[in-house]
Formats: structure tokens, sequence, C-alpha cells
């Protein structure tokens, strides 16, 4: 049976049909982008440079990856992540962040050691990183407020909190006037905190002895020329450190040697102090700017962000250890008191 539609009533439906039809191609193109990479053989890829040993960064890890669900970014539905570990190897970065270009990823995300690989293999591939001490002053980005080029990402702000890290030590060590600094020297955001840190000590005249490393073989023979130099020592972060902190704690306790540290990780293994930006807010934070790009903003356009949470972690076992007495002020502003 065949409807008969009046003069009046045709352009109405053919109206209201037009309306319908653009009204469902707007909603389409105002789909989240999440919801559209769900479709099959289309998701977005994020390649995850990992500096150090992937046991090393598990919870930094699992903080980025949570972040990431939160805004809807579901591993295996809706984004792919290749997950890469360079276990300290500064040589490993260069090849991985080639591998992540012929794969062809959507974005980058690692750490500011491992950023001028990436920038020398890619200037199209965004690149987020969730810790770099001074990303201005190591190159990776021309300003915090403009970082330029397809790099942004969140500082860390080592080197600015050196000072606040020495006071702390000296405030649990009350007989230091010999201190330790060890860094890796190859590493170029270690050597502006060790610089920080000799100002700072300089300030507080303290003595001071460089521990220059380069490798996991140096760390060892460091600990050997330190005997008897030094009441403390000052631990730089950076990957090599990163993936042999439990040793380095290891032979300072040992040697007797009480620890100042950036990562609050650091302490769970056996180190003594530690004051600096939370790690995996570091992280949680790169997954929002992941987030952004893969919603389509230009990394250039999006300011690099500096850490908001800062934590104090002391452990009381290593100090009961080396005979020290954590001031009861110092107990009560910990974030976080080891047992």
């Amino acid at each position: 049976m065949t409807q008969r539609v009046t003069p009046m009533e045709g352009p109405m439906a053919i109206n209201v049909a037009r309306r319908k039809f653009i009204a469902a191609l707007g909603s389409v193109a105002a789909w989240p982008f999440a919801a559209r990479a769900q479709q099959p053989g289309k998701l977005p890829t994020i390649g995850f440079l990992g500096t150090a040993a992937a046991s090393a960064w598990a919870p930094w890890t699992a903080a980025f990856a949570q972040r990431l669900r939160d805004l809807g970014w579901i591993e295996g539905r809706t984004v792919g992540i290749e997950y890469r570990w360079a276990d300290g190897h500064y040589e490993c970065f260069a090849e991985i962040a080639a591998e992540f270009v012929r794969l062809k990823v959507d974005v980058i995300v690692t750490s500011g050691s491992a950023v001028p690989a990436a920038k020398q293999a890619t200037s199209v591939i965004p690149i987020v990183f969730a810790l770099s001490p001074d990303p201005v002053a190591i190159g990776i980005v021309a300003s915090l407020a403009r970082p330029g080029g397809n790099v942004t990402g969140v500082s860390s702000e080592s080197s600015e909190t050196a000072s606040k890290r020495l006071e702390l030590l000296r405030q649990v060590v009350p007989a230091l006037r010999r201190l330790a600094i060890m860094g890796n020297v190859g590493y170029p955001a270690a050597v502006l905190e060790m610089r920080a840190v000799q100002a700072a000590a300089h300030a507080l005249s303290l003595e001071f002895a460089l521990s220059e490393i380069r490798r996991a073989e140096d760390i060892a023979p460091a600990f050997e020329l330190l005997k008897g130099r030094a009441d403390g020592l000052y631990v730089c972060a950076d990957p090599l450190v990163n993936t042999n902190h439990i040793r380095i704690n290891t032979l300072a306790l040992g040697a007797r040697l009480p620890t100042i540290h950036d990562f609050r990780e650091y302490i769970d293994a056996g180190g003594l102090i530690s004051y600096g930006a939370n790690s995996p807010d570091l992280f949680r934070r790169a997954a929002e700017f992941v987030d952004k790009i893969l919603r389509g903003a230009k990394p250039a356009d999006i300011p690099v962000e500096q850490p908001t949470k800062f934590d104090l972690v002391i452990n009381l076992t290593t100090a009961k250890a080396l005979d020290l007495t954590i001031p009861h002020n110092l107990l009560v502003l910990a974030d976080e008191v080891i047992e």
C-alpha cells in the first residue's frame, strides 16, 4: 500500500529528514577521539620508553596507565601501548625511539633523559616527558610557557630543590661536615644537579667530594674511594642510578653513609631520606598531556608544567641501623615514615 503525501507534508518531511541528517553528522564529528579510536585496526598507539628497568618504574607506569583509563583510554580497546625498557643503557634510547618511528606511534612518552634521542629520531611525532629536572637548561624545550617543536611535559625540579634536600640531611646528621655527591657525569641533568648541590654545600660551609660514575661498574669502586672521606651521601638520580638504586643503598649502608635522594622509591630500598616531586603524580599528569594530544592538541601549544606535590619520606629502619635519631619535627612533617 502506497502512502500519499500531501504538498504541504512533502517539504516538511524533507526538512525534518535533512535536519536529522545534519544533526547526526554533527554528533559523529563531536565523538571523543576515544570513541572513534575503538574502530577495529584504528587504535592510536603510545610508545612508552622507560629509561630504567621495568621494575624500577613500576609505580610510575601504573599511575600513568590508571590515569589514562580514567580519561577513557583503555589499553587494547581504545588505545595501544608499546612498552620498551632501556634498563639504564643510554645507547638504547636512540634504538627504541627509531623503533617507535617505524611503528608510527601517535605519541612517545619518556623521561627527559631520552628526549634528545627521541627528538633526533622524529620532529613530527609528539613527545611527552614525565620527568625532567630542568627541561630548559638541558635544551629539550625552548621555554616552559612555549615549549615549541614536538616536545612538552612535566618538570621534576630536582636541581631547584637540591638545597632543601641538603638542609634535611644536615638536620638528621648534625655532625655532617664532609659531603659526598654521587652522580652520573654522562647525564646532563645530573651534572646540573651536582653543581646545585656543590653551591648549596658551599653556602653551608660543608666540604664536599664528587663521586663520579658513568656505568654500573663504576658504583662499587666509587664507594671504596669514599671510605672515611664523607659523613653523608647525596645521590643524584638518573636512569643509571634508578636501575641500580638498590645496590647503591646497600653499599651506602655497608659504608655507614646516610643518604638523601630525589625519589621516594629509593627509600623502600634502604635509603634514609627522600624529598622531591611525587613521581606517580607526574606520570598521572603526563597521561593528561597524552590525552590532550590524542584529541588533537599540539605539543608546542601545551606549556610545560611544574610539580605541585612534593613528598618527604624517611626510613626509620635505616636510621636505626645507622644509629641516627630523626628529629621529631621532621617526623611530624614527613609524608611517609617507613618502619
